[in-house]
């Protein structure tokens, strides 16, 4: 009861707005200097008081008025709605004469008005000075002498004893500005009389907005003007208030409001596309048009307001009605108006429940009224024109009911909302009804019976409206990138900084060299204790008595002991600190590898220590000669991962991540591995550690909320994914993946939001891409130097191989006769491959690089409902990589084909085909595929690993002279272990020893964990003689895990045929000797 009892109290209180006018500026009258002159103060026909008579100061030419009257509406939301729109009307009034009997003769000088609008955001008080401008054609612009004067103006001071709204309701309540412009392509029966710049029709424009809970309030747009045709509207048009009649021709535009045109598109409605262009300008430009240029400022409570995104949320379009009339609302009928020329135009509001979104503009077309139309596309019964009309004739006849004396009943309220009915605008702002009763059905059925012929006329003529709306906050708030990244932060805290100098993993290599260099010195000075001074005791020993006598030295004194625990004591830091190895191994086989791991790393490095130590070529701060780059560790941890030797490549990438822990590329791309192999904890580990490492990491961020989504943390999923796009440079993934993510979530509006961002930052990508084409095109001269150097290239390089007889359809698609090129695909390959993408297709690239298959299999969905006209080449291709991933890779392949069937001229889909077909074991048609790919004068994306599979299957069948060109390629573009491998392998098989022996040394220093590597040093060791070496070779591979059992048995057997040569070349040595002993 208490709650009821204030908010009727809080009704019955008025406002009380004290308005002062304090002192007018540079007016002059009829009287010059004897100016005497009282103001009139008034809210539209509202009297609020008449000051005294005040004569003017000549010298200063001001008039000091300080005249205070009150204003006091009611304290509700209707009050406020008038307050926002009717502004206070000072009136200037010169005394001509005063008669004896009081009679005054006056003129007035000029009119100054002053909007609330401040009152209504918070302030207590402001004084404003605004200008006198003169009420008609003649006024006081010019003084006697005719000279210009400065402009005459009023100083008013406006306050209040409380503010109107408090904070809580300022950030509750919403103030909404709504602006009908102009109606371009207006019908052809809207022409002006002949000889008159001035229409006899009315034109008018209306639509409701919720004020409170319960009731709407009603917008008249009535002071629209026919315009001619001729020339494009002009940009920066003062916006006009919507009450007009009462006020001086300079006092009806609203400060500060403009009208700003925008490329249409940039515009939130329809006709925005590139066809429209063309019509639109011939309109704007030629056409007759009707202009309001009218803004009503209105204001919703917190209950309107969420009224207002409730009924945004039922049907996001808003009706917005149009007619012209040549009589006023009143004589249209009381019970079915009739509505001439009834259009009805439907404004998207969907984007106004977009975060952050709190303004839309854009041109609507006009569509014929009808009431089944209005019910089936904005959930309304009643035409707002027809209810306003409605009202009208009611009023109009209880006014008639007072004048002869007969009121009639219920007439009173209405009459007390609308004085001053000779002007229709006045009746523009009027409660609505919070239930329309529904009409019968049959009257409903006779309104819909009847053709709107009138209305029809706006679909022939095209016409459209060009409307705005904005509010003064957003329906829906949009998260600061400040308060997105404070939750990112509660999620995935920062690492703290490092220190300033080495790592721990750098620290531990540095000491083992150190300790490497203590050994070094311990042992040169026990060398030079023994044989400094006896060079000839020296010379008397051999090189294992030398040793005996160093080690012995070295035992006794104590030394070898010394230095032992020391390295010891390095060699745990390195195995803690730079292999990451903190648990104890169980396993045998796990033991046995890390040792051998372990050994091969600590003679690496003990040859970089002892570099330091003896070689003068090297600086004294340089690190590990040896140490690969850490782009080449990246490069082998791909390779790696193409290989599916998953863990060499987590090896590599632990290895850059101990180089570089600052660095979360490498955590990310670690994290993209574990996609791969589906271990999604870990995967979302290095992803968490990668932000923790750099909060702003956007990849990392968006394949965060993928994996969150994965696991169906949808709240953790926003945040990332909202993050990502709150960042710079805009992120076309970012946005869809939010997209997609509301999407599954079903949720209202938001996808839509992000999925138009995402094209937005797509679309300026590609502009920026080509503007940077057209600055970086060759010149005429540039073009044909191209070309010559062309036919020359053509001249040196065989042809193409003929297409694959498994694809007859690509021949017939793109080629003439038996896989020569025509002349029109000649021209075509002289040109790059580029695909017309969307914002699925290039979320897919980021997706399924990162072996994301849940979220690259939504997209693809959306990709293929979204495809105008049948799927295109990026479908096919993305789908076809899909199912590679999947390991479907005869699907794969009909994908590619469909593909390739749209753009044979595609090395990267030819090169995807040859990795199904090689995965499949299917070798010919994967060589074919490759060699296909290769062809082209802009390589695929992958050339690295199509050149090792290429390589490999030369070898297979043979073709070891292909497979050494092959492998010399991808040792020119990318080496490896794996590419020197190839090349060792195809020189083996063609007898080049040498060459193969050192493109295996050369695989040694890039991985010198490889057992092939060590099985072809074997068999090149035995082949040429070298037994022990061979034997040593082999057993390095045994201990790296060679699998290959035709290559063990193949050495086996050179080892074998190396014994039995020696044998023979001893048994022939020796009856060599026996044969000249006799």
């Amino acid at each position: 009861m208490s709650t009821v009892c204030t908010s009727e109290e809080t009704i019955k209180t008025n406002l009380s707005i004290q308005i002062t006018a304090k002192c007018g500026r540079n007016i002059q009258g009829k009287k010059g200097d004897n100016l005497q002159s009282f103001l009139q103060v008034s809210i539209e026909e509202m009297n609020l008081g008449e000051s005294e008579k005040k004569h003017a100061n000549p010298a200063k030419h001001t008039i000091d008025y300080d005249y205070t009257c009150s204003y006091n509406p009611p304290n509700d939301a209707h009050a406020f709605s008038d307050i926002l729109q009717k502004p206070v009307i000072f009136t200037l009034v010169e005394i001509l004469h005063e008669g004896k009997k009081g009679d005054l003769k006056t003129a007035v000088l000029g009119q100054a008005v002053v909007d609330f609008f401040p009152l209504m955001q918070g302030q207590c008080s402001f004084i404003s000075t605004v200008p006198v401008n003169p009420v008609g054609n003649v006024g006081i612009k010019e003084s006697r002498q005719g000279v210009s004067r400065k402009q005459p103006t009023l100083d008013v001071h406006v306050s209040v004893s409380e503010p109107l709204l408090t904070e809580a309701e300022i950030s509750t309540c919403i103030i909404m500005k709504v602006t009908v412009e102009t109606a371009f392509s207006v019908p052809d029966a809207w022409t002006l009389p002949s000889g008159s710049a001035h229409s006899p029709f009315t034109y008018f424009a209306a639509l409701e907005i919720p004020l409170t809970a319960e009731s709407d309030q009603t917008l008249m747009f009535s002071e629209g003007h026919l315009k001619p045709g001729g020339q494009r509207e002009g940009k920066g048009r003062r916006k006009r208030r919507p009450f007009q009649t009462l006020l001086a021709p300079g006092n009806q535009f609203l400060p500060g409001s403009f009208c700003q045109p925008e490329p249409i598109d940039h515009e939130d409605g329809e006709l925005t596309s590139l066809e429209d262009q063309p019509f639109r300008d011939d309109a704007e430009i030629t056409k007759n048009r009707v202009r309001w240029d009218t803004e009503f400022r209105c204001f919703l409570d917190a209950s309107g307001a969420s009224r207002l995104k409730e009924k945004i949320i039922e049907s996001r379009l808003w009706p917005v009605e149009l007619m012209r009339t040549s009589v006023p609302l009143s004589r249209l009928g009381d019970e079915n108006p009739e509505i001439p020329f009834h259009g009805l135009v439907f404004v998207d509001l969907g984007r106004l429940l977009y975060p952050g979104v709190s303004r839309i503009r854009g041109a609507y077309t006009v569509h014929p009224f009808y009431e089944s139309e209005l019910l089936n596309k904005a959930k309304r019964k009643a035409s707002v024109l027809k209810e306003q009309a409605k009202i009208a004739t009611v009023l109009a006849k209880s006014r008639a009911s007072i004048v002869t004396g007969t009121p009639k009943k219920g007439a009173k309220n209405l009459d007390s909302a609308s004085k001053g009915g000779k002007d229709q605008s006045k009746k523009s702002v009027l409660p609505a009804k919070g239930t329309i009763p529904d009409e019968t059905p049959d009257s409903a059925s006779e309104n819909e019976a009847k053709v709107n012929v009138e209305g029809n006329m706006y679909l022939e003529a095209r016409t459209y409206v060009i409307i705005e709306m904005s509010l003064n906050r957003p329906l829906v708030p949009k998260p600061s990138p400040e308060e997105l990244a404070q939750r990112v932060k509660a999620l995935i805290p920062p690492k703290p900084k490092r220190p300033a100098g080495p790592s721990r993993a750098e620290k531990a290599v540095l000491d083992f060299h150190t300790q490497v260099g203590n050994a070094v010195a311990a042992v040169s000075e026990q060398f030079a204790e023994l044989f400094g001074a006896n060079s000839k005791l020296q010379e008397s020993l051999s090189k294992e008595q030398i040793l005996a006598e160093v080690m012995g030295g070295l035992n006794v004194s104590g030394r070898y002991f010394t230095f032992k625990e020391q390295i010891k004591r390095a060699v745990v830091k390195i195995v803690r600190d730079k292999m990451q190895r903190s648990k104890p191994l169980t396993d045998p086989q796990e033991v046995k590898e890390f040792v051998s791991k372990l050994y091969v790393y600590l003679v690496d490095e003990m040859h970089v220590a002892l570099n330091k130590i003896y070689s003068s070529d090297v600086a004294e701060d340089c690190t590990d000669e040896m140490k690969l780059e850490s782009c080449q560790l990246r490069h082998f941890a791909k390779e790696a991962q193409l290989t599916s030797n998953y863990q060499q490549a987590a090896q590599y990438y632990q290895e850059l991540v101990v180089r570089h822990p600052d660095e979360p590329l490498y955590k990310f791309e670690w994290g993209s591995l574990y996609m791969l192999i589906g271990d999604y904890m870990k995967a979302k580990e290095c992803y968490h550690d990668a932000v923790s490492t750099q909060q702003t990491h956007q990849p990392s961020l968006m394949m965060c909320g993928v994996v969150a989504v994965m696991f169906e943390r949808y709240n953790e999923a926003l945040t990332f994914l909202e993050r990502a796009t709150s960042l710079e440079p805009p992120s076309v993934e970012a946005w869809t993946l939010m997209g997609l993510l509301h999407l599954s979530l079903n949720e209202a509006f938001l996808p839509e939001r992000a999925f138009l961002e995402a094209k937005k930052v797509l679309g300026e990508e590609e502009a920026n891409r080509a503007n940077a084409d057209d600055k970086t095109k060759p010149s005429e001269y540039n073009t044909e130097e191209m070309k010559a150097h062309h036919d020359e290239q053509e001249t040196d390089h065989p042809a193409p191989p003929p297409l694959p007889e498994h694809d007859p359809e690509f021949q017939d698609h793109d080629m003439e006769g038996s896989g020569e090129l025509s002349s029109h695909s000649d021209k075509l390959w002289m040109t790059p491959t580029k695909f017309t993408s969307s914002i699925f297709t290039q979320t897919l690239k980021f997706l399924l690089q990162n072996n994301a298959l849940q979220m690259a299999e939504y997209a693809l969905t959306q990709e293929l409902l979204g495809s105008k006209g049948g799927c295109g080449v990026p479908y096919y291709y993305s789908l076809a990589q899909f199912q590679l991933l999947k390991g479907d890779y005869s699907s794969a392949i009909d994908s590619l084909k469909e593909a390739l069937f749209y753009k044979s001229q595609n090395p990267d889909a030819w090169a995807l085909k040859g990795h199904c077909h090689y995965l499949q074991g299917t070798f010919t048609e994967a060589r074919e595929s490759y060699e296909w790919s290769m062809v082209f004068p802009e390589p695929s994306s992958g050339t690295h690993i199509v050149l090792l599979r290429l390589g490999a299957i030369y070898i297979l069948e043979e073709k070891f002279i292909q497979a050494k060109e092959v492998f010399l390629q991808a040792c020119e573009q990318s080496p490896s272990c794996l590419t020197w491998l190839g090349l060792a392998k195809a020189c083996y098989r063609l007898g080049e020893l040498c060459v193969a022996e050192e493109a295996l040394v050369a695989a040694t220093l890039l991985n010198s964990a490889n057992a092939e590597v060590w099985a072809y040093l074997s068999l090149i060791s035995l082949k040429s003689g070298r037994l022990e070496e061979g034997d040593e070779y082999y057993k390095n591979a045994i201990s790296f895990d060679l699998q290959d059992s035709s290559l063990i048995e193949e050495i086996g057997e050179a080892k074998h045929q190396t014994r039995m040569s020696k044998l023979a070349s001893c048994f022939n040595a020796s009856a060599q000797a026996e044969f000249e002993t006799v």
